[in-house]
C-alpha cells in the first residue's frame, strides 16, 4: 500500500510502499477513502509532541471502508463506512477509564501518533473507537468531522451555556463549532490573525456577530472564549474580553507558553481550562447532531502523494476550513 511516512521530527514525510496491515482481534482493516489534516499533525511533524512511534503514518481524521475484519469483529460489516478519531485505544481499566473520562486515559494510544494513522490507502482501527458516519456526508465532507469537529465540540460543552460565544483562531475546528454555536442559538464572535481579513468574512459567513483580529475587544462581553490557535498569548487577550463567571477553555493540544498576566483579569470567578482528546460518547452525539444542525464542512482537497504540500498549507495559515487528502 502506498503510504507517507514520517522517520524523524522535523523532516519532511518520505512517501513508501508497505505491506497491507492485517487486523487483529477486535480490529478492522479499513480502506481509507479521505483523512483530513490537522494542526496536531504538524505538532507531532516539529516534534513539539514527543511520544508519536517512528516511524509512523500520520493522520486521524480518517473515513474509510471496511475490507477485513479480525476476530470477534460484531459491530461493522464488510462494505460499512466508519469514521476513526484521534482516540484509539483506551485500557479501559484505570480510574479514568471507569469513571467515564477515557479520554483521560493513563495508558490511551492515540491515532497517528502511537497507533498508523490514516495518510495511507489502508489503516487498521479498534472497531470500539470507530464510529458510523452519517449518510448525508460524503467522505471528504466526513473526515474533518472526525477532529475539528469532535474536538470543537467538546470544547463549546466544556464552554457551558453562554449566549455570547468567542472563537480565537478561526480554522478547521472554528469554522465548524462556529455552526454548532449557530444552531444553538447563540451569538458568536470570531477572532483572526491581525489583517486576515479572508478568514474575518469566512466567520461572517458562517454567521458570526462579529469578526475581528486577536487583539481586538468584542462589542460585548464573551461569556464563553474558545481558544483553537495554539499561541499562549490569547489566553491573557480571551480572559480580557470574558465577562465576570465566564470560561476560557483552551481547545488544542498543544499551545506556546501562556505569558504571566494580571490577576485582574483572573479574579470574579473567571475560569480557564483546557480540553484534552475525545471520548466516545461526544462522538456519537456529534455525529448525531450534525446532520440536524446542518453542519457543512469546507474542504480543500489534495492528493495523498501531496501530503507535504497540505501540511505547508495549513502551516501558512492558507487552507480556509480543513485540508483532506484523497488516495
Amino acid at each position: 500500500m502506498r503510504a507517507q511516512i514520517l522517520t524523524a521530527p522535523g523532516r519532511l514525510l518520505a512517501a513508501a510502499d508497505l505491506p497491507p496491515p492485517c487486523p487483529g482481534p477486535g480490529q478492522v482493516l479499513l480502506a481509507v477513502r479521505a483523512c483530513a489534516v490537522c494542526r496536531t499533525d504538524l505538532h507531532i511533524l516539529d516534534g513539539e509532541l514527543s511520544e508519536a512511534k517512528l516511524p509512523l503514518i500520520p493522520g486521524h481524521e480518517i473515513v474509510g471502508t471496511v475490507v477485513e475484519a479480525g476476530a470477534g469483529v460484531d459491530r461493522f460489516a464488510l462494505g460499512d463506512r466508519v469514521g476513526v478519531p484521534w482516540l484509539g485505544w483506551t485500557c479501559g481499566v484505570c480510574d479514568y477509564c471507569r469513571d467515564g473520562r477515557e479520554n483521560l486515559c493513563d495508558r490511551a494510544r492515540f491515532t497517528g501518533y502511537q497507533i498508523d494513522g490514516g495518510y495511507a490507502e489502508l489503516v487498521v482501527a479498534d472497531q470500539r473507537y470507530c464510529f458510523a458516519i452519517p449518510a448525508s456526508y460524503g467522505d471528504v465532507e466526513a473526515a474533518p468531522l472526525l477532529c475539528a469537529g469532535l474536538i470543537g465540540y467538546r470544547t463549546l460543552r466544556l464552554a457551558g451555556e453562554g449566549a455570547r460565544i468567542g472563537i480565537y483562531g478561526f480554522g478547521a475546528a472554528a469554522h465548524i463549532v462556529a455552526q454548532v454555536a449557530r444552531f444553538q442559538g447563540r451569538s458568536v464572535f470570531a477572532f483572526s490573525r491581525p489583517g486576515d481579513v479572508a478568514a474575518q468574512d469566512f466567520a461572517r459567513l458562517l454567521g458570526a456577530a462579529w469578526a475581528g483580529g486577536s487583539g481586538e475587544m468584542p462589542p460585548e462581553p464573551l461569556d464563553a472564549a474558545l481558544i483553537f490557535a495554539p499561541v499562549g498569548a490569547l489566553v491573557p487577550a480571551a480572559l480580557a474580553a470574558t465577562r465576570k463567571g465566564g470560561t476560557v477553555v483552551c481547545g488544542g493540544i498543544h499551545m506556546s507558553d501562556i505569558p504571566s498576566f494580571p490577576y485582574h483579569l483572573l479574579w470574579q470567578e473567571r475560569v480557564v481550562r483546557s480540553v484534552a482528546n475525545l471520548t466516545r460518547r461526544d462522538a456519537e452525539e456529534f455525529l448525531a447532531l450534525a446532520p440536524k444542525a446542518g453542519i457543512k464542512t469546507a474542504t480543500q482537497t489534495y492528493p495523498l502523494a501531496d501530503a507535504n504540500q497540505a501540511l505547508a498549507a495549513l502551516r501558512a495559515g492558507a487552507v480556509q476550513g480543513a485540508a483532506v487528502l484523497v488516495p
